[in-house]
Formats: C-alpha cells, sequence, structure tokens
C-alpha cells in the first residue's frame, strides 16, 4: 500500500507563528485622571473644567461656589458707591476678571487677525500679556537675600508685567489714550512649515509683538530717532504669557516635594537627553511669616515661577486685575510715575485701600477663590477602549515623550499647601497628570530669551497633559504653548526643541497613521 505523496507517512504539526504580544504602559486604561477628584460629567461640556470636585465635604463645597462666584467677578473702577465689594480695578491692568484669562477655567483664546490685518493691538479681549524685566549682568545661580532671590529684574518705572489696558484717566495724556496702559502692544505672524518625510506638511506660526506709545515717551517706538523710554530700551526683556487651565491645581500643590525632585537630572547622568531641574523662587507667604529663606520649589506659572496655588492666584489677582490683597497689599505699580501721577489727579480716591488701610479683597474673598482654583475637578479621560487610543499610549511611551510628562503621582496625606492645612479630599490620591513638574530646555524656537528666578530664557516647566483633548471643546479658539502660537496638539509637538528633540524626531519618522494614533493618545486624556 502507497503512503501519500512525498511523505514518509508520519504526522507532522504544522507550525504556528503566534502574534507578537504587545504590552501597553500602566497608564494607557486608566479613566480616573484625578484619583476621587475625578469628574465623569465633564464628557464634550464647554464646561468640562468648572465642575467642583466630588468628594469635597458639604463645608467644602460651599466654600467652593463661593469662590466660584468671586472668579467671575468683574471688578470696576473705584469708587463704586453701589457695589464697594467690586471696585478697585487697575489703575493699570490686563483684564477685569479671572475668567477672561481663563475661559470657563481653561486657556484663553488666540487672537487672530482679520484677513486684511497684518497685525492686531491687544485690546480687552486679549487674555494674554508680556512679562517684562531687565537683562541681569550674570547668571543668578543661588538664591539669597542679597541677589533678591534671583527674581526678574524690574523694569525701571514699569515692573515686572506690561500692562496694555487702564482705567480712564491711568495715563496723563488720557485725553489721546483715554483707558490706555503702560503701552500699547500689537500682535502679529510669522508663518513657516513643516513637511513630514511623507510628504505632510504643517504650517506654524510664531507671535510677534510689537510694544509702542509707553506712557513716559507717549508715540515712541522702537524705531524711534532717539528712543528715551524705560520701556524701549535694548535691555528689555519681553516674553508672551498665555492664561492656563485652572483645575487640577491643589492636587499639583500637594505632590510631595520629595517626588518631584527625585526625578530631577540637572547634568543628564542617564545620558538620555532630558536634564530637568527644579526652579526655586521667593515665596511670599514664607516672607510674611518671617521665614529666614523665603525660597520654595516653583510649581506653577510657565517657568516654575510661583510656589503655590494661592501666591498664584493672589499675585495675579493683584497683578493681572490691579486688585490689592491681604497676601499682596500694595498696587503693582506703586511707586511709578505712572501711579504717582494718577492718585495726584484724580484726588487719590483709588490708593488700592480703603480708609481703615484694608486691602481691596479682603481675606475671606482672597480664601475663597484661592480654594476654588484648588479644588476643581479633573476630567476624566475618554475612549480608552479605542484601538487607536492604545496604540497612541504605547507609541506615547516609545518616543519617549513620557521622559519629561511623568504619567502619574500620589499626593501628600500630611502637610499644608498654601500655607493652610491640606483639605481630605486632596489626600493620598493617585493621579496622572503627566507632567514632572520641572524646568527643561525646549529649544531656541520656543525661548523667550528672559530668566525668571533660576529658570533660563530657553526653559519651560512641563505643562500638565491632563484634560489637553477638552480644551478646545471649553473654548473653540484656544491655542496650545505658553503663546498659543499652536493651533493644534500636532502643531505643539512640532515646535518642541532643545531636550525634547528626540522625541520631536521620533514622532516625525511615525508613519502618517501612528502620528494620528499618537494625538488620539493624548486627546483621550
Amino acid at each position: 500500500m502507497l503512503s501519500a505523496c512525498g511523505g514518509s507517512g508520519d504526522d507532522e504539526t504544522p507550525t504556528v507563528t503566534e502574534p507578537p504580544v504587545v504590552i501597553y504602559p500602566d497608564f494607557t486604561d486608566i479613566t480616573a485622571s484625578g484619583g476621587d477628584t475625578t469628574t465623569y460629567d465633564a464628557g464634550n461640556s464647554g464646561h468640562g473644567f468648572s465642575t467642583p470636585s466630588p468628594n469635597l465635604t458639604e463645608a467644602d463645597l460651599a466654600l467652593h461656589l463661593e469662590g466660584d462666584a468671586n472668579f467671575e467677578i468683574s471688578f470696576t473702577t473705584a469708587p463704586n458707591e453701589q457695589h464697594p465689594e467690586q471696585d478697585g480695578l487697575g489703575p493699570v491692568f490686563n483684564n477685569a476678571d479671572c475668567n477672561s484669562c481663563h475661559q470657563r477655567d481653561g486657556r484663553n483664546s488666540t487672537p487672530f487677525l482679520a484677513a486684511d490685518e497684518t497685525r492686531v493691538k491687544l485690546g480687552s479681549d486679549a487674555g494674554i500679556f508680556l512679562r517684562i524685566s531687565k537683562t541681569p549682568d550674570e547668571e543668578c545661580i543661588t538664591p539669597t537675600a542679597d541677589n533678591d532671590y534671583c527674581a526678574p529684574i524690574a523694569v525701571p518705572d514699569f515692573g515686572g508685567q506690561l500692562f496694555h489696558r487702564g482705567v480712564l484717566k491711568a495715563r496723563a495724556d488720557w485725553q489721546d489714550n483715554a483707558f490706555g496702559g503702560q503701552a500699547d502692544v500689537y500682535l502679529s505672524y510669522d508663518r513657516s512649515a513643516v513637511t513630514y518625510s511623507d510628504g505632510t506638511s504643517v504650517e506654524l506660526k510664531k507671535p510677534i509683538f510689537e510694544v509702542e506709545n509707553p506712557y513716559d515717551a507717549p508715540g515712541e517706538t522702537k524705531q524711534s530717532a532717539n528712543v528715551t523710554s524705560n520701556l524701549l530700551q535694548d535691555d528689555v526683556l519681553m516674553g508672551w504669557r498665555n492664561g492656563m487651565p485652572v483645575f487640577g491645581l491643589g492636587l499639583l500643590e500637594a505632590i510631595p516635594e520629595a517626588d518631584i525632585l527625585a526625578l530631577a537630572d540637572e547634568n543628564d547622568a542617564n545620558d538620555d537627553g532630558i536634564s530637568g531641574r527644579p526652579n526655586w523662587v521667593f515665596d511670599a507667604i514664607k516672607d510674611r511669616n518671617g521665614d529666614e529663606t523665603p525660597v520654595s520649589l516653583g510649581r506653577f506659572g510657565w517657568k516654575a515661577n510661583t510656589p503655590s496655588v494661592r501666591v498664584q492666584s493672589l499675585g495675579a489677582l493683584r497683578g493681572d486685575i490691579g486688585i490689592t490683597n491681604p497676601l499682596f497689599p500694595d498696587e503693582s505699580v506703586v511707586g511709578t510715575s505712572l501711579h504717582d501721577s494718577y492718585l495726584t489727579r484724580t484726588g487719590f480716591v483709588d490708593t488700592g485701600s480703603d480708609e481703615n488701610g484694608a486691602p481691596e479683597a479682603d481675606q475671606a474673598f482672597s480664601d475663597a477663590v484661592v480654594f476654588y482654583a484648588e479644588t476643581l475637578a479633573v476630567p476624566a479621560r475618554r475612549n480608552v477602549d479605542d484601538s487607536d487610543v492604545r496604540e497612541g499610549a504605547r507609541l506615547f511611551t516609545q518616543v519617549n515623550c513620557s521622559g519629561c510628562h511623568t504619567p502619574s503621582f500620589t499626593t501628600k496625606t500630611v502637610g499644608d499647601i498654601g500655607g493652610i492645612e491640606i483639605i481630605d479630599s486632596l489626600k493620598g490620591q493617585v493621579i496622572y497628570p503627566f507632567t514632572d513638574m520641572l524646568l527643561h530646555d525646549m529649544g531656541d524656537d520656543l525661548a523667550d530669551g528672559r530668566p525668571d528666578f533660576l529658570a533660563n530664557g530657553n526653559e519651560w516647566r512641563t505643562r500638565p497633559l491632563w484634560g489637553l483633548g477638552l480644551t478646545q471643546t471649553v473654548n473653540p479658539q484656544a491655542g496650545f504653548l505658553h503663546d498659543g502660537r499652536a493651533a493644534t496638539v500636532e502643531e505643539a509637538i512640532l515646535w518642541h526643541g532643545g531636550e525634547a528633540s528626540n522625541s520631536k524626531e521620533a514622532f516625525m519618522a511615525l508613519t502618517k497613521a501612528e502620528r494620528d494614533q499618537l494625538v488620539s493618545f493624548l486627546m483621550s486624556l
């Protein structure tokens, strides 16, 4: 009897090729980005960033809602006899309320140019402003009282922030510049393109600012034949600043300092091209309490230049709006020629304090608005079961975005935030903000050249990524990065340089499908 063709008659087991095992990062399936403070009601709502943390006690919720009302107040020029609790605006300022820079608790709108415009003047609808300072003689290494703790050097007769708006008579030339601020600021864009190896092209835009008509030399510009204004001197540094989202801030402040410092690698000892480092900044709360060394780890602001939600919030209340408060009782322009002239010309009706010397915002108002910013819920992740989102999570790790955007921390269980004991709702939360809270050199293209405490002109704090996918649901006109230049998440990635160059190049080397998957993951956050 013949056997089957070509065989010995022995049975052969066919070779089975197993599909490769795909290992996804631990955070792939996580939805509770803020632990117990996560809200699952955000969905695709335009108010997705405005929900109170769901684990607040009844008393804490009442304080949060009080702060919410304070956050929405649009302040007026003093005196306001009918609503004295709302007066004190300015005399120079950037916006009249918190919401204008943090629209619906998210980012501000990016200014746009009409088709027939080459530049636009910043006005009441601008949530962006300029930080200003003088060029230091040398790099500041160690903050001490003798070097003002490495704080930026104020521009004489102007300060550290440029206020482009003012109350009616803020300027001595108010009849020609009614409601004018310290100077006029104009915005235009320089456009370029990036092309992938597959031929896909993405247009990028870089904001260009021009400052003109300063109050100390009306009508003057940088191109004037004889520049006399303190603001327009060659050694004055300027940098754009966009308003940031304000949810989840209490959780970020509750990350143990040691856990952040453990991620620092200033000398790049592991040779991965990433060398995050902390910023150590002046702490107004420690100074008020008589601390001999009023310096703390910087956690907030684009260059991690403020140590706590309290300092950040009340500094903005006094700076951006002009409302003095118990932590910052003096106007930000006190002692300048503009302020002295304003007080004299208006009969000292708006000195920044009442007849008893109390600031414009009292302690209760200040405490409530700070608590509001500390206790906004973090929106839950979405679409975590989507295959593209899952692949994007893997690619996020593969191209080493996680080298700076550290996925997770656990908040502390004891201690204080902003000088006040931490509330139970923020304790011991496992959170997924995707930030290391450290400074990184992001390259020359993103640099503003302006140091801020220990941060140099190329360094920026790693932005938390949670809530990223709801950014333009909350505000369709919002942009990304410190000056809003990126209209999409992809554009923001393409602006990365410096320590992020390897990750950007790895992203650009992906196929279009893979790039889309990585972006899909980011939009799920």
